[in-house]
């Protein structure tokens, strides 16, 4: 049996780590026992194993070693295919969004890509929020339409900035305030986003704000399944105030909350894609979003600006 590009991937991020833990969710945004378990296909695959394990550490063993150095070649040699055959085909821009764009941002940017790059075609692609990336990392979008938190290692400039809001059941006692504090909110279920999503599920939970960890009530993968969660009274759930008029229903009640920082709406992409419809369509949703530039972190933790 052929090995698939993606279980080199896998092994890759372990062995770099030396953690499976570490490797799914800060390298490939998985659970574990996922992880755990392509790896193990890998070895049968083999007929060798891969790593020594224990309950405290993970080695590579001597078949490890040797695979190692030419799986790093492997991938290489694959991001510069799929990056050859992205610029062959650069009529086209896939475009990945997690909730609905809107806005009137996207006419908008078509209007300037048809006037820079005439005859060029945007194609958008929705991602389930159990990928962070949404979509980038897996080279299923070329951009993508995207809230902050990014994974480490994206690129990012911030497309529009909107305050923070709670979408509640219409029988909710809190649902005729106009206006409701997050700390009349902490000890509320919540919806949450899967635990893939990392640093986005923890944004959207608002857990730097809380003394102790959510109560999660249910996990959604869309805003759609999230909002049903809602209607059915099974807990609430935080959203942007656009997103709050661009899913409106008439089962579930949006209000303002206060005591939260805005939430950010990003056009994110990878750093290394230098094609000039990538770089026009980022410069083209800045203009129309009018945000701000943001830093890009790279995968080993250093800062700078993106580029213009």
């Amino acid at each position: 049996m052929d090995v698939r590009v993606q279980d080199l991937r896998y092994f890759v991020a372990v062995a770099e780590e030396l953690s499976f833990t570490r490797a799914a969710t800060e390298r490939l945004f998985i659970s574990q026992p996922a992880l755990s378990k392509q790896i193990r296909q890998l070895e049968r695959t083999l007929q060798t194993a891969l790593f020594e394990r224990t309950r405290r550490s993970v080695a590579l063993t001597a078949a490890g070693a040797a695979l190692l150095p030419h799986a790093r070649r492997i991938l290489q040699q694959w991001d510069d295919a799929r990056r050859a055959v992205a610029g062959a085909n650069d009529a086209v821009l896939t475009v990945g969004f997690q909730t609905r764009i809107s806005r009137g941002l996207l006419p908008a940017v078509t209007v300037a890509m048809e006037r820079l790059l005439p005859g060029r075609q945007l194609r958008f692609r929705q991602i389930s929020w159990a990928d962070p990336t949404t979509g980038l990392g897996s080279g299923e979008v070329d951009v993508a339409i995207a809230w902050l938190p990014a994974p480490a290692g994206y690129a990012s400039k911030v497309v529009t900035t909107e305050e923070r809001w709670v979408a509640l059941p219409t029988g909710h006692p809190l649902a005729d305030r106009t206006t409701i504090g997050f700390d009349e909110l902490v000890d509320e279920p919540f919806v949450a986003l899967p635990t893939t999503a990392g640093a986005l599920r923890d944004y959207w939970l608002a857990s730097e704000h809380r003394a102790s960890p959510a109560r999660i009530a249910a996990v959604a993968e869309t805003p759609d399944e999230s909002l049903e969660a809602v209607a059915s009274g099974v807990g609430v759930v935080l959203l942007s105030a656009g997103n709050a008029t661009i899913y409106q229903r008439d089962d579930v009640v949006c209000r303002p909350v206060t005591g939260l920082p805005p939430s950010e709406l990003a056009v994110v992409w990878r750093p290394d894609d230098d094609r000039e419809m990538v770089r026009v369509f980022v410069d083209a949703c800045c203009l129309c979003g009018a945000g701000p530039a943001r830093p890009v972190r790279s995968a080993g933790g250093s800062t700078g600006r993106t580029p213009t």
